[in-house]
Parts: structure tokens; C-alpha cells; sequence
């Protein structure tokens, strides 16, 4: 048996195909698993954008106030893949209908092909730090390059290799960052960081603070169930995550601030999201954990790519491991696509704008119009309880619609004051329950038999 032969089989037995799965993982494993995923550098540079904007006490505040809202949504999500076994994109074709849902994966995989890609380069860049600082070699797009490329070998070994890899990475970053953190307050106190006077013409208000903080859990919430439906209860689900993505959100987010913060002390210029700024300070220990950090999420967001897609229509079996090496070559070719750098906050906003008002549909739709459970019509390819329409809800199209351009509209036209992904949230999850008054009054409660349990329906071909 060849190599491919084996990784495939192997992965085959450890359920990276499509279907529902049983999961087995424990909440510490969840946990760890969560936060090495999001001690990352994107996270971290997030931080660096709010400082001196904002005053530095303010945005601690701010970064765990959004953190927690954002942490909601994440695990509320999540729990649907730990209760039905489904990835997240694939718990879409509930609301959306099993045709009607390959709107959100669509917008999902390009999404996380975006992240992918800007996330190599922010690597690329702190290795080139590294190397370019005892050799004088400098080329961030090679290093961009074999970053992604070491990203996708450790994705094709789908989630049992993640669970493996994550958490000693997340050991490792976080006793970098505690050095960090150390240099930083027995440098400056941390009055001084607090007397930062803060710029409002940087372009950075509170409530802008707030809103891309709650927009960066939207982001990572598309992934929510990917992971969480291994774990071995809602409780494992729940908590694990729960924690793991807090800790690890404000701990990158404060680590960004504090280190831009350094910068400002120190009288150097505040270039916000530029990882040479606040790495030239710290040397090789910040750029370590850039590194690192993106080895840990980058390999989830290229598994999230591929999860989606094998999940995309119920009945056609999809492999993982040539989706996964498809996928895996795209990233590692715009990976050189170092322009996107200079729209990160665009694309963040654009990431809410989709989705935060998709998981409102999703949570409305699972837990009261289909009174907290999907049938194993969920897994059919076509007819059943997710059909609809010719497989599309329109109704819940309309609404996702809707709730997008509120978002943005909240953004750019009328701010409110407290941001544009709360009340694009709540305006979405209100509305597709007064569509849907009707289906959920006709709706039995459903069976709580395990939809790994089930039989897919096959593809008819013609």
C-alpha cells in the first residue's frame, strides 16, 4: 500500500470524510485545542491596532467585554456540531436548505482562504526577521511560502493530528508570551501604559474597539463546530472552548496593545498591523511566537477549508485528503499576495457583516424553530424536512440578506453605539423567527438519537 493509500485510509477511519462523527475528545483537550487556535498573530496585530487610538486601560476592558460576547455565539454554535456530529457549514443546510446552504459555505471558504493566505504572510514576515537578522538573506515571500506549505502538511493529517500538535503549541506560546508580558511591565509600569494619551484622529473609537473584537469570534465561529463536534459532550464542547477562545483572544489581543504600547514608550513609531514594529523590540522570542502561532491556526483554518467542502452536499462522498491538497496548493500560491495585508480591518468587518447574521439564523433555527434538534433528513441529498423549496429556504435568504446589509449600514452609515455586529445580530435572529413562526408551530420535537447514528441517503444518478 502506497503512502497516499494509507494516509487516506487512515484518515477514512478517523472520520475526515464527510458524515456526522461521534466525538471522543475531553474538555481539556478541547480546550487546549482552542487556545493555541487563537493565539495567533492576526489576533495579536488586532491589538496593536487600538493603541494609541484608544486609551490602553479602555481597550483591556473592551477586549475582554467583546471576547465574552463574541465566546457566546462561538460555543452556542459549537454545541450544535457536538450535538449532531455535523461540521459548521454543513449544520447550514438546517435554515438554508440542503442547496440553499452552499451560499454560506461558498462565502466560507473564501473567507478562510483569506485568513490563510494573510496569516502565512505575517509568518513569513517574523521568519524573515529571524533569518534575514543572523544571515542578512531577506525574502518574506519565500518565507511565506514554506510557512504555508508546513501549514498544509500538518492539515492533511486532519483533526487527530491537530489535537496532537495543538496543545504542546500552545504551551509553548503561551510561556513566550508570560516573557513577554514580564519585559514589558519591568520595563514601564503599568501606570505608564495607562498614561498613553490616547489619538481619536488614528481612526479608532471605543466602539470601533468593541466591534472588531466581537467580529473576530464571528470569524472564528465558522470553525466552532468543525472542532467542537469531536468533542465528547456538550459540557466538554461548552466549556472547552468557552475558555480556551477567551483566554487565548485576550491574552493575543492585550499582548498586541502592551507590545505597540512598548513601542510608543519607548519613542519608536506606532505602525499599527506591521508585525516588524513590535517584533524589532522583543527580537526572537515575539518572533517565535508569530511563527508558531500561525502553525497552530493556520493548519485549523486549512482544515476548516476542506471540512467544508467534503461536507457541502449531503450524499457525495468527497475525499479529504485530494480536497485537502488542492486546497492546500491555492493557499500556499496566494500566500505571495502580501497586498492583502493593507485591507485586514475591511476584511475583518466584511467576515461580521456575512456572518454574524448566518450564526443568528443558525442559533434561532436549531435551538426554538426546530426545538433544539435535526433529523437524519439532514443528511439526505434531496427531499425531506431540509428541501423547502426546490432545496432553498428563501425565506431564510432573505433574512441572512437583510441582516448583511445591516450590518453594514451600521458600520459606515448610521453607527449606533454599541457597533454594528450586536444589533445586525439581533435584528437577523428576530426576524427569521417571525418568518419561521408558522414552521416551528408544525414542528414535532425530533428524536435525540445521534445523527452519526444515521444512514445517509446516496446520491440519485441519473
Amino acid at each position: 500500500m502506497s503512502l497516499y493509500s494509507r494516509l487516506e485510509h487512515y484518515l477514512e477511519e478517523h472520520s475526515d470524510d464527510a458524515g456526522p462523527v461521534r466525538g471522543t475528545l475531553s474538555l481539556p483537550r478541547i480546550g487546549m485545542i482552542w487556545l493555541a487556535a487563537n493565539l495567533v498573530v492576526t489576533t495579536l496585530l488586532t491589538g496593536t491596532l487600538f493603541v494609541p487610538g484608544v486609551d490602553y486601560g479602555l481597550v483591556v476592558v473592551l477586549i475582554i467585554v467583546g471576547t465574552i460576547v463574541g465566546a457566546a455565539v462561538l460555543v452556542t454554535v459549537g454545541n450544535i456540531g457536538t450535538r449532531t456530529g455535523l461540521p459548521t457549514m454543513a449544520l447550514t443546510r438546517g435554515p438554508f436548505g440542503t442547496r440553499g446552504s452552499l451560499l454560506p459555505v461558498a462565502a466560507n471558504v473564501v473567507i478562510l482562504m483569506g485568513w490563510s493566505w494573510v496569516q502565512a504572510m505575517l509568518a513569513g514576515i517574523a521568519l524573515d526577521f529571524l533569518v534575514s537578522s543572523v544571515t542578512g538573506f531577506s525574502s518574506p515571500v519565500l518565507f511565506a511560502v514554506l510557512c504555508q506549505t508546513l501549514v498544509v502538511i500538518l492539515a492533511i493529517f486532519g483533526h487527530t493530528g491537530i489535537a496532537r500538535v495543538e496543545p504542546w503549541l500552545a504551551v509553548l506560546i503561551l510561556g513566550i508570551v508570560a516573557y513577554i508580558f514580564v519585559v514589558a511591565f519591568t520595563t514601564y509600569a503599568p501606570a505608564e501604559f495607562a498614561a498613553i494619551p490616547a489619538d481619536p484622529s488614528l481612526g479608532y473609537s471605543p466602539i470601533l474597539v468593541l466591534d472588531v473584537v466581537i467580529a473576530t469570534a464571528i470569524s472564528w465561529t465558522v470553525l466552532s463546530a468543525d472542532f467542537n463536534r469531536f468533542a465528547k459532550s456538550s459540557r466538554a464542547g461548552i466549556i472547552g472552548s468557552g475558555i480556551g477562545y477567551t483566554l487565548s483572544t485576550v491574552v493575543s489581543m492585550t499582548v498586541g496593545a502592551t507590545a505597540i504600547g512598548y513601542v510608543v514608550l519607548s519613542g519608536g513609531e506606532a505602525i499599527p498591523f506591521d508585525p516588524v514594529t513590535i517584533v524589532t523590540p522583543f527580537g526572537a522570542p515575539l518572533a517565535i511566537v508569530i511563527f508558531l502561532s500561525v502553525m497552530a491556526t493556520n493548519t485549523m483554518v486549512v482544515y476548516g477549508m476542506v471540512t467544508s467542502i467534503v461536507n457541502a452536499q449531503p450524499g457525495r462522498h468527497v475525499k479529504f485528503l485530494p480536497t485537502a491538497l488542492i486546497v492546500g496548493v491555492i493557499s500556499i500560491i496566494g500566500s505571495t499576495w502580501f497586498g492583502l495585508l493593507g485591507q485586514f480591518t475591511t476584511f475583518l468587518v466584511t467576515i461580521g457583516a456575512l456572518f454574524a447574521p448566518v450564526f443568528a439564523i443558525m442559533i434561532a433555527d436549531y435551538y426554538i424553530v426546530k426545538r433544539g434538534a435535526y433529523t437524519a433528513d439532514i443528511l439526505k441529498a434531496r427531499d425531506g424536512r431540509y428541501w423547502y423549496l426546490a432545496g432553498v429556504n428563501w425565506a431564510a435568504i432573505a433574512v441572512w440578506l437583510v441582516g448583511a446589509v445591516a450590518a453594514y449600514l451600521f458600520t459606515w452609515v448610521w453607527p449606533t453605539p454599541i457597533g454594528a455586529t450586536i444589533p445586525a445580530f439581533v435584528l437577523t435572529f428576530v426576524l427569521y423567527l417571525l418568518v419561521s413562526l408558522s414552521e416551528r408551530s408544525t414542528t414535532p420535537v425530533a428524536s435525540s438519537e445521534h445523527l452519526s447514528d444515521a444512514t445517509p441517503e446516496p446520491v440519485a444518478h441519473a
